[in-house]
Formats: structure tokens, C-alpha cells, sequence
């Protein structure tokens, strides 16, 4: 694998003149994969970094380019994360924190499947969170060759889907995963994320021309078996690089501002014609929510989907400011030695 350097990492890359440049290729229980340019190797962070870090997603993610110290090749050290362009996050499945899912992806292949477990609500959720990443999305529905496509589910998912792409795709047939090509150009970042099962680990492999992941089989509903257990970065043949992700049951949000605005752009749209600026659309005199709602220009399902969104937005930020709160209070009383420090109860009183 090579550590593509662009000159945007490279000038981030000379604000630590005495580290070198690498990048994060697969993470697990806390130790990293790094490639340099030397070579992939071992590496934890430092504990300043540990120390100073605010919250989970400060830590690096699969797709960081990072600083790192190679002076000694046993334990090499990561003292820093150079400035991210992009970075998908998820709320972690313990529900208290955030979880960093890939950095500095150029391109979001976002895997649905035409089986039983095809959720248009669902497919919000990923577009919410792609695009408050900073990454473009792209809709890539899988295994196209098992399932009959139904014409009116594609229109729904357009409905739904903006101004992302759209793709079919299938391991089968001569031209069966072309459809991605365009998007994985020399140096670009791409990352595949969906539930399990989707056929993710599959689609890598085929791009990849080997078989690096292991996949499961197919089950009777065209449902594969949830394989992949952490995240890990490849090189393809052509220079494109490409995050494979572990299935995702739940996609929880974590601060998603613009990524709902965008997503929801109509339903934001019919809110900001309501009568009054504050209206709570319930009933109030001029709402243009409810008129929509019940002349069928807004559909139900839609808006009560918005509404979670927003209702699990204002929950994280809840959770995100007293983890802030905390962590803080941590570092105050770390400083002032109230836990065992210098000037700790029972400790060396000052003269």
C-alpha cells in the first residue's frame, strides 16, 4: 500500500517538523494501523493525546492521517491528527457517546439491498449522516441479479434521495459493479457503509479483484451474513482507496445539523411558510405542516421520520454538552492534584 500524500497533507503534514506523516488503515480496541511511507506498522496514541482528547471522535478513525514519532519502531507513538476534511459519525451503540465510522472519505457508497430488510426510513438516516460528514453520498443498491427491482421503490428512494446518485450494482455479469468506477479516481477516498449483511464486504473484494474479505452466504431472502468486525482501509488496483465498515443495525445521530437540513430540504421548506416562526404544528392557526399533511403534499411517514431526527439531534447535543461538562470537571481536578496530586488530601502539606 502507498501513503498518498497530496499537497494539502503535505503542508499539514510540515506543521509537525520533527513526526512523520502516516495514516490510520484499520483500528481495533484501541490500536492502530498505520501506513508510512516506509511501511504499515503498529501504533497507539500518546498519552497527552489521551489526556487532552475532548471526546471519542478526537481519536484517530480509520482514514486520519496522523503524526507520528518513529524513533523507536517497537512503539511507535501517534502525538497528533492532522486537520480532517471530512468524518462520518454515528451515535455508538452504548447511546452515551459519539462513534467516528471513516475520515477523510471523498465519497459515501451507502448499500441497500431490494430484500426483506429494505427500510426507506433507514436510507434517510444514512443520507442525514453522510452528508453532515462533509463526503458526497451515493446510493448503491446491491445484489441486484437476486431480487426483482420494483420500479416504484426506486421513485420512492429518489424522493428521498435528493441530488445523490443513484447506482445498481451486482457481482454478476461483465459490468456488474461499473457503475462505481467514476467515483473511485488515483488518490480518492471511499467508504461502504450499510446494514448487515448488504453485501458491502462483497462489492470490496470484486473492486479489489481478490478475495481480502470474508464474506457469508446468502441467505433465501437475498440476505447475506454480517462478516466484517472492524474497519479497515485498502488500496485498489487504480490508486483509489476504500473503507470497509462492520454492518450497522442502528444508526443513531450525532450532531447532524446540516445533514437533516439537506436531506429534509422539503419538509424544512414547508416549515419555514408556517404562519408563525415558532409554530409547534400541532393545530395552530396558519400551519403549513398540517395543511400539507392532510393534502397529501407531504407524506406522513416523512415528516414523523424528521421529527425523530430532530428529537435524537437535540438528545445528542444534550449528551455531547454534559460529556464536555464532565471531562472538563475531570481535567480541573486532575490539575489541582484533588485525586491523589500534590495538593490531595492526606498528601505533602505545602510550607
Amino acid at each position: 500500500m502507498s501513503l498518498h500524500l497530496t499537497a494539502y497533507w503535505e503542508a499539514m503534514a510540515s506543521l509537525h517538523p520533527d513526526l512523520t506523516p502516516a495514516r490510520i488503515i484499520s483500528q481495533e480496541r484501541g490500536m492502530y494501523r498505520i501506513q508510512t511511507a516506509e511501511g504499515s506498522m503498529n501504533a497507539s496514541v500518546s498519552g497527552k493525546f489521551q489526556f487532552e482528547s475532548r471526546s471519542p471522535s478526537a481519536f484517530p478513525a480509520v482514514g486520519d492521517y496522523v503524526a507520528v514519532d518513529l524513533s523507536d519502531p517497537d512503539t511507535v507513538v501517534i502525538h497528533a491528527i492532522l486537520p480532517r476534511k471530512t468524518l462520518f459519525l454515528r451515535q455508538a451503540a452504548d447511546g452515551r457517546r459519539e462513534q467516528a465510522i471513516a475520515a477523510n472519505v471523498d465519497t459515501v457508497f451507502l448499500c441497500v439491498s431490494m430484500n426483506a430488510d429494505f427500510n426507506l426510513r433507514r436510507l434517510e438516516r444514512y443520507l442525514v449522516a453522510a452528508r453532515e460528514s462533509g463526503a458526497r453520498p451515493v446510493v448503491v443498491f446491491t445484489k441486484t441479479d437476486l431480487i426483482d427491482f420494483v420500479p416504484e421503490v426506486l421513485d420512492e428512494v429518489k424522493e428521498v434521495s435528493g441530488d445523490a446518485d443513484i447506482v445498481m450494482t451486482s457481482v454478476y455479469g461483465e459490468d456488474g459493479f461499473g457503475q462505481l468506477l467514476p467515483y473511485l479516481e488515483a488518490g480518492s477516498t471511499v467508504v461502504f457503509v450499510g446494514s448487515s449483511g448488504v453485501g458491502k464486504s462483497t462489492l470490496v473484494n470484486c473492486l479489489l479483484g481478490e478475495e481480502r474479505q470474508e464474506v457469508g452466504e446468502v441467505g433465501e431472502l437475498g440476505q447475506g451474513r454480517h462478516t466484517t468486525r472492524r474497519r479497515d482501509l485498502f488500496e485498489l488496483p487504480g490508486g483509489a482507496m476504500v473503507i470497509d465498515t462492520p454492518g450497522m443495525r442502528e444508526l443513531g445521530m450525532w450532531d447532524v445539523e446540516s445533514g437533516v437540513e439537506q436531506t429534509f430540504e422539503d419538509v424544512e421548506a414547508v416549515i419555514s411558510s408556517c404562519r408563525f416562526s415558532d409554530c409547534t404544528h400541532r393545530g395552530e392557526p396558519g400551519c403549513a405542516v398540517r395543511a400539507a399533511l392532510e393534502n397529501g403534499e407531504l407524506d406522513g411517514e416523512r415528516w414523523e421520520s424528521y421529527l425523530k431526527l430532530m428529537a435524537e439531534k437535540a438528545e445528542a447535543a444534550e449528551k455531547a454538552r454534559r460529556i464536555a461538562a464532565k471531562q472538563e470537571k475531570m481535567r480541573q481536578n486532575a490539575r489541582t492534584g484533588k485525586y491523589g496530586g500534590k495538593g490531595a488530601k492526606g498528601g505533602r502539606k505545602r510550607r
